[in-house]
């Protein structure tokens, strides 16, 4: 009992900030209205018993003028007025058209808000590099942590799944419960008193139904319990299949050029292999689970006929009496047996719910956990000073390092590989959380772009860029990232393309080399595959062309360019930037004469070494 209110807490944790957003009125409202909607099916179900009870009794009496009124018109007879069944029919299929057509309306409104939020939180603070940095089940120093693996599938697919689940349970489990004590009443009435051991059992169809229900619903729980986590793990590995996928897709070439295809096919078929796994645990544990709900249900079609049999062939009770009685009981049975019929999808609601709650947990730690590393101060210039570096298990980079840059000035680090150059500028950044000391960036020039509050209302989301020092500070990995869609917002990314006119968009590219570019701004393009790694670094420098940082910090920017191309574009960058302070890692030396200052990690620190020629 402890543990589905502990589930039921959570899974109302997750829905309250819909049903008490800005949005709450318009959801309450359409919620209000699939309820009336719902009430109304019940009522037309209730009606229909009392329908079937006067057309059994017409055929019973072969009355031709019944039978017609009640099929086609109406019937009044000694308990009222009845409809005839096509009025009713009509009724009830525009009422059931509506009430769908409402409830995915609410389902598409609700879905739609909750991804705005978790896109929110995960983008907020960095959160999603924190979890990055973690995913796939281990921690900062190798603890294992839930909620991290595969957060698109949380956002894209779970929130999905709780949102249907929860109002298609929620809304099903109200109608059920309505149900149940309308046709109570009905059946009450209908089966009258039993005597057994000398003992009168008023409305005894009403105990049998729920002798009955109660007996399918402990036995489908023994049965099918392990539905539950085998579910949490389905979503598990379906969505480490699907990663595994699509990291063949983008890195295509990477794999063919070194004939990686049987290890991949291995990998691959290690992870379906876990889901098959996992597939035939859930059929078998499905096949127990409907082996005894079928049977429970087919019994249920008979059932109330046997009990009501005695009474019918006593002539205590019409043709058409036996038929409601079927059907009320049916309906009591039936809602009754709610957790029974309902069982699979309250395991995967469950399973959804769990996921949710522990990537919100994930979420919320790696946000708490934003202030952690080194300390982010504002000054004149930028410096690190008793600057300690780790990686995520633990391992120490740099221990005690200290490093001053003025505005406008250059300096290259250089230092051997997996020395920390690349996680020195990480911390500079402000994204490197496992460290230590203090980093001083300079202060963020008035009328920069502010970041937006959190709709969540939480703390406020990252701007985009990095904002800091007379202006704005631009980091280009390795690595570029290149975003979906055109060519112009992989240039401007990550500011608004809007703000530039083709022909200054069209002058970076030629600057950085990429001129037959210009042409096709708008091509919407896999850029990331289409273009070699040398071109995409040729973009990464054109945006920092176009967008003018006061900061510009290059992490082997270059790296996949030949020396003359890196050394002119190098001047480049010197010519059109002159006001721009910036920082290179590199390893080549000729990289070194287009700076000031030559920084080198060394030993766990940074050791300042000969002045770079000029």
């Amino acid at each position: 009992m402890r543990r589905i209110v502990s589930f039921l807490h959570d899974a109302w944790a997750l829905a309250r900030p819909y049903w008490t957003s800005e949005e709450r009125w318009r959801a309450r409202g359409m919620l209000a209205l699939l309820v009336v909607l719902n009430l109304s099916l019940v009522g037309l179900n209730v009606l229909l018993t009392f329908w079937q009870r006067a057309f059994y009794n017409a055929l019973e009496a072969r009355d031709w003028d019944g039978f017609q009124s009640l099929l086609l018109t109406w019937r009044v007879n000694e308990e009222g007025f009845l409809p005839g069944f096509c009025g009713i029919a009509a009724v009830f299929i525009l009422i059931a058209v509506y009430q769908l057509y409402l409830r995915q309306a609410l389902q598409i409104r609700w879905r739609r808000w909750m991804t705005v939020v978790y896109l929110e939180r995960w983008l907020a603070d960095r959160a999603y590099y924190r979890l990055a940095l973690s995913e796939g089940g281990r921690g900062s120093r190798g603890q294992a942590e839930e909620g991290t693996d595969n957060p698109d599938q949380r956002i894209a697919e779970d929130v999905r799944l709780y949102v249907d689940n929860t109002l298609a349970l929620g809304l099903d489990l109200m109608s059920t419960v309505v149900t149940l004590f309308s046709f109570v009443a009905v059946l009450w009435s209908l089966s009258g008193p039993l005597t057994l051991f000398g003992l009168d059992i008023p409305g005894y169809m009403v105990w049998v139904a729920m002798i009955y229900a109660v007996f399918g619903t402990v036995v489908t729980h023994l049965i099918g319990r392990r539905l539950i986590g085998l579910n949490f793990d389905r979503q598990r590995v379906e969505a480490d299949f699907r990663f595994a996928l699509m990291r063949l897709r983008e890195n295509a070439e990477g794999i063919a050029l070194y004939g990686g295809e049987r290890d991949e096919h291995r990998g691959l078929a290690e992870r379906f292999r876990a889901l098959m796994e996992n597939f035939w645990s859930i059929m078998v544990t499905t096949k127990r689970v409907t082996f005894f709900t079928a049977s429970y249900s087919q019994v249920a079609i008979i059932f109330p006929f046997v009990v009501a049999a005695p009474a019918f062939f006593a002539g205590k009770v019409t043709l058409g009496g036996l038929f409601q009685i079927s059907s009320a009981f049916g309906q009591v049975q039936g809602s009754l047996s709610w957790f029974v019929t309902s069982y699979r999808d309250l395991a995967d609601w469950r399973a959804t719910v769990r996921r949710l709650t522990g990537f919100d947990a994930a979420l919320a730690a790696a946000r708490a956990a934003a202030a952690e590393g080194p300390a982010l101060r504002e000054g004149p210039a930028l410096g690190v000073e008793g600057l300690g570096l780790d990686l995520p298990d633990g391992r120490r980079l740099l221990a005690d390092a200290a490093l001053t840059v003025r505005p406008g000035e250059s300096v290259v680090i250089t230092g051997a590989s997996g020395s920390g150059k690349s996680t020195l500028l990480r911390a500079i950044a402000g994204i490197w959380p496992f460290g230590r000391g203090t980093v001083t960036r300079p202060l963020a020039r008035a009328g920069e772009d502010q970041a937006g509050e959190d709709p969540a209302g939480g703390a406020p989301a990252q701007p985009v860029g990095t904002a800091t020092a007379g202006g704005t500070a631009l980091f280009l990995p390795q690595r570029p990232y290149l975003p979906l869609g055109t060519l112009r917002r992989a240039v401007c990314y990550p500011a608004d393309a809007a703000r530039y006119t083709d022909a200054e968009i069209g002058a970076a590219l030629e600057k950085a080399g990429l001129g037959a570019l210009r042409d096709r701004l708008d091509e919407v393009s896999a850029w990331d595959r289409r273009l070699s790694g040398g071109e995409q670094q040729r973009v990464a420098l054109a945006r920092a062309l176009l967008l003018r940082p006061d900061w510009l910090f290059l992490d082997e920017a270059t790296a996949s360019l030949d020396p003359a191309a890196e050394q002119h574009l190098y001047r480049v960058l010197k010519q059109e930037l002159p006001g721009t302070a910036l920082v290179s890692v590199a390893h080549r030396p000729a990289v070194a004469e287009f700076h000031d200052r030559r920084v080198q990690v060394k030993d766990g620190g940074l050791v300042e070494a000969a002045a770079a020629p000029a």
